[in-house]
């Protein structure tokens, strides 16, 4: 039911704080009020789903960033895992947790989530809020695909492309926790990642078959998608493209990047992909038969560089 074209809910202080990030959604804001959503699924396409949780001083520093800027990054964080299996994002739903003294002052966060949804053209259809010591978002993304992108589906012969620049968050997180300058580059691409939802439907409709999005670091996660494909991949570390001012091996340990690493049998045109998006797409490596696991090298040498990445259960 709803009175003067808002949806309504009952008495209580939950609802009157759902009712307020309605109100800030807008339009973005579909068919929030039942128990469930309801989501129509075009014939013969696969659902995509991802969960991604973002806790105060796990996932970021309420210091270092603005309220609309968590809610950016949390919300993009999740759509990314949709354009890492060439889906389409159809929608999100969101469970907020909030400590009580913190909640009138939580509009800019809802104003961030709707802007990482208009960017990525996806709708809000709901979620769940609740009371907490600590301020965290899980946000669940899904989104339709009929030939999905797989870790599993890199061969030997299949060609590795990046796309984007790398280095920037790792090195601003690392000037922030050493209280250095952070240029504003680098903060840029920390505060405002892109999920490469269309990035990632161009790459899969010409060839494209394996892919992953890079949160954890590039040689992580390309070492994620090589065990899984039970291949050897060979990165040129001189090829990866690096920000200004970023040593390269730091940006290839480096997380938080949200671009796409994608193989493909057929060559991919970088020079098309870079007139439609305006982003960079690059050649960096190849796959092969061999133990599985990730090759650097750089002018024509092996470099022992540990693939490390981030990890949630790794004891500092």
């Amino acid at each position: 039911m709803t009175h003067g074209g808002e949806i309504a809910f009952g008495p209580g202080e939950e609802f009157r704080f759902i009712r307020r990030l309605i109100r800030r959604f807008g339009s973005l804001a579909a068919g929030i009020g039942d128990d469930a959503a309801l989501i129509h699924i075009p014939r013969d396409n696969m659902l995509a789903m991802t969960t991604d949780t973002a806790v105060d001083n796990v996932h970021f520093r309420r210091d270092w960033l603005t309220l609309d800027e968590i809610g950016y990054r949390a919300t993009t964080a999740a759509i990314s895992d949709l354009a890492a299996m060439g889906a389409s994002g159809m929608g999100i739903l969101i469970a907020l947790a909030t400590p009580p003294e913190s909640r009138e002052n939580l509009d800019a966060l809802g104003d961030g989530i709707a802007r990482a949804a208009v960017a990525a053209g996806v709708r809000i259809f709901g979620g769940d809020t609740v009371r907490s010591v600590v301020l965290s978002l899980t946000i669940t993304a899904f989104g339709n695909t009929r030939d999905p992108l797989r870790r599993d589906a890199a061969r030997a012969g299949h060609h590795v492309y990046v796309t984007g620049v790398f280095g920037g968050p790792a090195a601003a997180v690392r000037a922030l926790l050493d209280g250095t300058p952070v240029l504003a580059t680098w903060r840029d691409r920390f505060v405002n990642p892109h999920a490469r939802l269309r990035e990632a439907l161009w790459a899969a409709g010409r060839g494209a078959r394996a892919a992953i999005d890079i949160s954890d670091g590039l040689l992580a996660d390309a070492a994620h998608v090589a065990a899984a494909s039970n291949v050897q991949m060979t990165l040129d570390l001189d090829r990866v493209p690096v920000m200004e001012g970023v040593d390269p091996v730091a940006a290839v340990q480096g997380g938080e990047e949200y671009e796409l690493l994608l193989t493909s049998a057929i060559p991919l045109d970088c020079d098309a992909f870079r007139r439609r998006f305006g982003v960079s797409l690059t050649a960096i490596g190849s796959v092969s038969d061999g133990e599985p696991g990730v090759v650097i090298t750089s002018r024509g040498k092996h470099l022992d560089i540990e693939p490390r990445g981030y990890d949630h259960f790794r004891i500092a």
